[in-house]
């Protein structure tokens, strides 16, 4: 970034001698920024317009003629900033300063005037904070900006719809809950014996590496309070536009519930796999598996155990080996039904383990029948890439800091997670559209900053041109040059 104030007093640093020669420090570099990438994002968001579609969720009661910096241009430096990896509000008292910034929101007169600011902390403030004080925001001194909060939820499925050309045969909608842990007062927040602290318990859906809910919650409902609800709306606005896609619902056990068996199962073309705890009864039912599971792990441990017993004395040196030997898998699919909670039968499927550790066994219930695919890849190729999601959830919380829900207020804590996840939004259009079929396809959002947005430049300023000179030691130019290059042939729908 450039220097935090124009005001600020030339400091020097002094470092030790090397050859004779002093070696010092200062901050006279002019117009230098570390940030010289956001300017990629910034040009892929006017193309898609997906600072916009979320402005578009807020009422300005400002009065015009005193604004210096629209809604749309708030949110954007919001985002933009917590891409950068600035998710603190105080970080912008000193972003405002920093040219490639400026640059990415069009501030030109800014760039060129050493004295032109981008917007403050106080600023943007007033943004993401609701007080519950304020009833009415028309005439509240400070907070003008009003949130549409249902039309937050909305806008995160309509860009999801929008992304694809047509409708595709068959999505898969993932749930699932994560800690939100917190350090103060804030309304709603509870301590929760699962997550060892006092929290939040947000609730994501995604489907593939698209968001479409990021519900905060309190910590001390059940797991799957709201999530009926949610899959009730975002399938209902599914269903307006791809009437004929097939959609399968994923999550673990926690959603293992009659009510979102019942909603899927009276949906059409809506199917679910979903992880549910063992019983007696479900052991009972695979006793023959199990059986065949311990006979052929102790088969071929048979051989190993006759070895060592000739070789060794020790039986300990006979249980390291024993975690050798490859665990026994069988699968088992049934047909099951509880005493009181579930209001028909399910097909069940029961993976069973037997390795050193002794038995262990996980159930999944579905509606897709045997006939259309066996209990063996039902379990490992529909459930278990499950698990992917938890990298999202990942992205959201330790790359984008989705977690820093501290303001006092519930409300302010669900839009600053609103904030943090349409920021998710904009850099995850950027890795499918910009990175595609290059060495970053996959990468994180923490590596993309590290590698394609965190750039050394320096902003050279003449009567034609805005110069962004990055340093040329880059080791990514021909990956920022193919994402120019697919921007550019993006058609404009923002």
């Amino acid at each position: 970034m450039s220097p935090s104030h124009p005001r600020t007093p030339r400091q020097v640093i002094n470092f030790s001698k090397q050859k004779g020669k002093e070696i010092i420090a200062n901050f006279d570099g002019g117009l230098i920024t570390s940030d010289a990438g956001i300017v990629w994002i910034a040009e892929l968001d006017k193309k898609l317009g997906i600072t916009e579609k979320f402005g578009n969720c807020f009422q300005d009661h400002r009065h015009q003629s005193y604004v210096d910096h629209s809604v749309h241009e708030l949110l954007a430096q919001r985002l933009y900033g917590i891409i950068l990896g600035y998710e603190d509000v105080n970080d912008h008292d000193k972003l405002r300063h920093d040219p490639a910034l400026k640059i990415a929101l069009e501030k030109l007169n800014e760039l060129e005037d050493k004295k032109g600011w981008l917007a403050g902390k106080s600023t943007i403030n007033r943004l993401e904070y609701c007080p519950e004080t304020i009833l009415d925001q028309k005439t509240s001194r400070y907070h003008k900006i009003e949130p549409n909060f249902e039309a937050i939820e909305k806008s995160f499925v309509e860009f999801f719809l929008e992304s694809y050309k047509k409708p595709p045969l068959s999505i898969i909608l993932d749930m699932d809950v994560t800690d939100d842990q917190v350090h103060g007062n804030q309304e709603g927040a509870f301590f929760n014996s699962y997550y060892h602290g006092v929290c939040y318990a947000p609730l994501y859906i995604f489907c593939g590496h698209h968001l479409l809910v990021a519900k905060l919650r309190s910590s001390n409902v059940d797991p799957a309070d709201g999530a009926l609800d949610e899959l009730q709306r975002i399938i209902g606005l599914i269903r307006e536009k791809w009437s004929e896609t097939h959609i399968l619902v994923r999550g673990d056990s926690a959603y293992a519930r009659e009510e979102i068996f019942y909603f899927c199962e009276n949906q059409p073309l809506v199917d679910y796999v979903i992880a549910m705890g063992t019983n007696g009864v479900l052991k009972l039912r695979a006793d023959d598996v199990i059986e065949k599971a311990k006979h052929e792990y102790e088969k071929k441990l048979a051989p190993i155990t006759e070895l060592m017993d000739s070789l060794f004395q020790k039986k300990e040196d006979l249980e390291e080996v024993k975690k050798l030997v490859p665990i026994s898998t069988w699968y088992r699919s049934i047909r099951y039904k509880t005493e009181k909670s579930w209001s028909c039968q399910r097909r069940v499927v029961t993976k069973v383990c037997y390795g050193s550790d002794g038995l262990k066994m996980r159930h999944v219930v579905t509606s897709l029948p045997a006939s259309k695919i066996p209990p063996s890849k039902l379990y490992t190729k529909k459930y278990c890439p499950r698990g992917e999601m938890e990298n999202r959830i990942k992205e959201q919380q330790l790359d984008l800091l989705a977690d820093r829900t501290s303001t006092q207020t519930f409300q302010s804590n669900q839009l600053r997670l609103w904030i943090h996840s349409w920021a998710y939004v904009l850099i995850n259009a950027f890795r499918q559209h910009c990175l595609k079929k290059t060495s970053l396809a996959k990468a994180t959002v923490g590596r993309i900053r590290l590698n394609l947005l965190k750039l050394g430049a320096r902003i050279k300023i003449s009567c034609r041109r805005i110069i962004i000179a990055i340093a040329s030691a880059c080791p990514y130019q021909d990956i920022l040059s193919i994402a120019n290059k697919r921007i550019k042939t993006i058609p404009n729908t923002g």
